[in-house]
């Protein structure tokens, strides 16, 4: 099937509730305005360098999601050209972000990541314990909008696993709503994304209370 084809398959079968980031790290231009004449306004990238050079030559009304690694000091990379960064992995780097959003006078999405994956212990991101802990401070980041948490489960064809590690992360995300909510915080109304799933496992993302998949390999290819 074509790239368009996926997009309007994959789009068909989704939930109204959940949103489609096509990941088209490593691929050229050409294939994401495939997609973009399909329709799909959402893609995801990986490599700082490979986002911005990207989103100069694309049509403006693409969001594009930062998914991967990101260095303090590649922060200045993404912050101009993300709608939101979805792997906020530790403090240090949301103080980062938060500092370059100011000097640009941008409130950035962000998503903070949370490592749930129980085999893989080289994946970045925060515990739940560590998330919650820092919802206390979120008003110390003015230029950040807290959006929700991100995920990604191990790769493993345990399914059950896969399963439970996604409940795990939508455990903490609703810790943290509750707690925004018997606190009285502003940013509750807005903490409204669980981004998890990618192509092998994001139907069971989406069981578990996904409202976003992030979908590169069934959409373009492998890489």
């Amino acid at each position: 099937m074509s790239i368009a084809s996926q997009i309007t398959s994959i789009n068909n079968e989704l939930p109204s509730t959940v949103k489609l980031v096509a990941v088209s790290k490593f691929k050229p231009v050409e294939a994401v305005m495939e997609a973009y004449g399909a329709g799909q306004r959402r893609f995801g990238e990986n490599r700082p360098q490979e986002l911005a050079a990207k989103a100069v030559v694309t049509p403006s009304d693409i969001e594009w999601h930062f998914i991967g690694h990101l260095q303090t000091n590649k922060v200045k990379m993404v912050v101009p050209y993300a709608s939101m960064i979805e792997s906020i992995h530790s403090r240090k780097l949301l103080e980062a972000v938060n500092n370059y959003a100011a000097s640009m006078g941008k409130v950035m999405d962000c998503l903070l990541e949370l490592h749930i994956a129980t085999d893989e212990q080289t994946k970045q991101g925060f515990t739940a314990e560590e998330a919650l802990a820092l919802a206390a401070d979120f008003n110390k980041y003015p230029y950040i909008r807290f959006r929700g948490v991100m995920g990604m489960a191990s790769f493993t064809d345990d399914m059950a696993r896969v399963r439970s590690e996604f409940a795990s992360l939508k455990a903490a995300f609703d810790a943290i709503v509750d707690y925004g909510r018997s606190a009285g915080r502003f940013w509750v109304a807005s903490f409204d994304e669980i981004s998890m799933g990618m192509s092998h496992d994001y139907k069971i993302a989406i069981e578990e209370g996904a409202t976003i998949v992030r979908i590169g390999t069934t959409i373009f290819g492998a890489r």
